[in-house]
This record gives C-alpha cells, sequence and structure tokens, in this order.
C-alpha cells in the first residue's frame, strides 16, 4: 500500500531542465510516483509516457507564459515547480573561463547568472504565481553545495598538475547561493498563499569524471563517493509531497557529508 504522506498520483509537475542528467531522474520518478509531467528544455528531449517535452527558454518570460497556458489548459495548474535547469562551465570549458578569478569573462558571469538565477526567478514568477492563485503547490529550487561553500579548487590539482591553468570558475557557486535566499524570499511570500518553497542543495553528482578528480572527490566525503543522480529523487519527492507539508524555507541538503566537515 502507498504511504498517503507520500502519494504524488494525479498532480502535475513543472521539471526545468529535463533534458540533464538530473532532470530525466526527476521527471522518470515523478511519472513513476503518478504524477504527470511537464519538461521544459531548450534542446528536443524523449519523455517517458505520463510526460510532455516543450522547448523553452527558462530566461524567455514569454515562453514561460505560453507553456503554463498550454499546460494549464491540458491538464491544469501545476501543484510542483522544479527549478533545475543551470548553467555550470563544463570541462571543455574554454580556457579564458576556467582561468584566474581576476580574468573571469564578464559575458560568462552574466550567461550563468541570467539561466540560474533569472530563470528561476523567472519560473517562480510565472509557475509559482500560478499555483499561488491555485492556492496550493510546491516549488524545489535545485542548489549546489558549491552554493553553500567556497569550491575547494584541491580537486582540480590533477589538471594543474599536466600543465593547465584551471580555476573552478566564481558564477556557478555565486549563482547557487542566490537560490537560498531567493527561496527563504518566496517561502514567506506565499506562505498564506499556500506555496511552500524549498531549496534541495546538491553535493557533485558522479558522470564519470576523470579518475584523478574522483580520487580528490572521494577522500573529502564521508561517504566516501559522489552522489549517485537516482539519490536526489527521494528528497525530491519529500518535498514535492504531503510528508513535507510544514516545510517551507528549508534548505534539504543530500550531500553525503560534505558540509558536515
Amino acid at each position: 500500500m502507498n504511504d498517503p504522506l507520500f502519494d504524488l498520483s494525479g498532480r502535475i509537475a513543472v521539471v526545468t531542465g529535463g533534458a540533464g542528467q538530473l532532470g530525466a531522474v526527476y521527471t522518470a520518478g515523478l511519472v513513476e510516483r503518478g504524477m504527470r509531467v511537464a519538461v521544459l528544455d531548450v534542446v528536443e528531449t524523449a519523455v517517458p509516457e505520463g510526460a510532455r517535452a516543450y522547448r523553452a527558454d527558462v530566461t524567455d518570460r514569454s515562453a514561460l507564459e505560453e507553456t503554463l497556458a498550454t499546460v494549464e489548459s491540458e491538464w491544469g495548474t501545476p501543484h510542483l515547480l522544479v527549478n533545475n535547469a543551470g548553467l555550470d562551465s563544463p570541462p571543455d570549458a574554454p580556457a579564458e573561463e576556467v582561468g584566474p578569478f581576476e580574468s573571469y569573462p564578464e559575458a560568462s558571469f552574466d550567461e550563468v547568472m541570467a539561466v540560474n538565477v533569472k530563470g528561476t526567478f523567472l519560473c517562480c514568477q510565472v509557475f509559482g504565481a500560478a499555483m499561488a492563485r491555485a492556492g496550493r503547490g510546491s516549488i524545489v529550487n535545485i542548489s549546489s553545495v558549491y552554493g553553500m561553500l567556497s569550491p575547494v579548487q584541491e580537486l582540480y590539482a590533477f589538471r594543474r598538475a599536466r600543465g593547465e591553468e584551471f580555476t573552478k570558475p566564481v558564477a556557478y557557486s555565486v549563482s547557487k547561493s542566490a537560490i537560498l535566499n531567493l527561496t527563504r524570499y518566496l517561502a514567506t511570500y506565499w506562505a498564506k498563499a499556500g506555496v511552500r518553497v524549498n531549496t534541495l542543495t546538491l553535493a557533485g553528482v558522479w558522470n564519470d569524471q576523470p579518475r584523478e578528480f574522483l580520487e580528490a572527490y572521494e577522500a573529502r566525503v564521508p561517504l566516501g563517493r559522489m552522489l549517485r543522480a537516482e539519490e536526489a529523487l527521494g528528497a525530491l519527492v519529500f518535498l514535492a509531497s504531503d510528508a513535507s507539508s510544514y516545510v517551507t524555507g528549508s534548505n534539504v541538503v543530500v550531500d553525503g557529508g560534505w558540509s558536515a566537515w
């Protein structure tokens, strides 16, 4: 028998960045629990039965409004918004993007902040406002341990040992720390409207990273390994469901103990 506290069947979710590693896991997990899931991304993506894909840029308010109108006409007002879309510097980022802080490109900073902060802000404005009008809903803003703590530059020492210049860039960390207070602001703003807003903060997710990186990272985690993508789902289901009915403005940390020392 399903526990009614965690029952999500018949509810409607919006997941941004649904084509990514975590977005795909969230979508599949929510569909498996009976939710209808609107998957937003800037690229086309295959989705499971019970989900629908929408091409939408989270920095484009008009595209978000069009998506909301379609979702509401076909399914109804969303019960859950997962702000998962985000940018970080990829492993093959240009040299100037992973160089010293003093020369980090302004354009790169603007691009990361636009998606990670402005995109979350706009999705909350559009989808969150619809939830508030309906008098219920849950918003889960995805953040990172690098939004709570400074990046550990020593994790990338192996790249410098190979003669590369590499500094984990500043923009991702700054953007993810902004999410924490956007969450707190909206949690208090929409509390009386029945909309709960929480942050889900994750540690690094395993994605077949270089062995040298994995060894350095795992040595710093009490649980001794990186997060598996599916391990983020349990906390999301908790925050989406009635099991967290008295939880708002919180930061749920899933980091294997990274922030405990």
